[in-house]
């Protein structure tokens, strides 16, 4: 794998609450200058990052429903976010619905969300370290009814963040849905570890000391 091919693997992510403007443009900066695949921001930010990434190979991912994925609010956030120019969307997950066992539930708030933003790549954020495996697989299965385009692991925001095998729990269980691992993936030997696994794409703060550690 090529440095840039690893880095078209990487969503570049800053989605702390204190994340000040001046933070967001050096995301947006050390995206356009590495090639990364997108930078992933939250919606309050969107505009800023679409503004410091104009022109350039870098796409605009915004989180919605996020981190908690049970507002009532995500189709609307994302239609938002759908015309103001994002070319991803990452949704949350209903956690409690799934764990409810309202599988017809979790799928028609995917589909709110799919409908709000049909031109969008969209990404349903699981949070795996809430499920069960069979909840995983339940969670892949629903997504991939409702239209969506990949599954996700982690928010970053929770008890856990991604894990091997629950990367090849997804990838096995998504019917053709692509998987995105986030959620503490510091390193490049981490990283590969993803995308060996099955992960298309990687969420990452650290997506700098990712590609550093390619060139080991």
């Amino acid at each position: 794998m090529t440095k840039l091919e690893l880095a078209k693997t990487i969503d570049h992510t800053l989605l702390k609450p204190n994340a000040t403007a001046q933070q967001i443009r050096t995301l947006c900066a050390e995206a356009v200058e590495h090639h990364f695949c997108s930078v992933c921001v939250n919606s309050g930010r969107a505009a800023l990052a679409k503004e410091c990434i104009a022109g350039s190979d870098v796409k605009l991912c915004v989180v919605v429903g996020f981190p908690l994925g049970c507002s009532v609010t995500k189709a609307a956030e994302a239609k938002a976010m759908a015309e103001l120019g994002a070319d991803e969307i990452d949704m949350v997950l209903d956690v409690g619905l799934a764990k409810d066992g309202d599988w017809a539930g979790v799928e028609a708030d995917i589909a709110a969300v799919r409908a709000a933003c049909p031109a969008q790549t969209l990404k349903v954020i699981l949070e795996t370290c809430l499920l069960t495996e069979e909840e995983i697989v339940k969670a892949c299965e629903a997504s991939k009814n409702a239209g969506a385009d990949f599954v996700k692991t982690s928010t970053g925001f929770s008890t856990g963040g991604a894990k091997v095998e629950d990367v090849a729990l997804m990838k096995a269980s998504a019917g053709g849905l692509l998987v995105k691992a986030s959620g503490g993936i510091h390193s490049y030997e981490e990283a590969k570890a993803m995308l060996d696994a099955g992960a298309s794409r990687i969420g990452a703060s650290a997506g700098i000391a990712i590609l550093a550690g390619l060139e080991e």
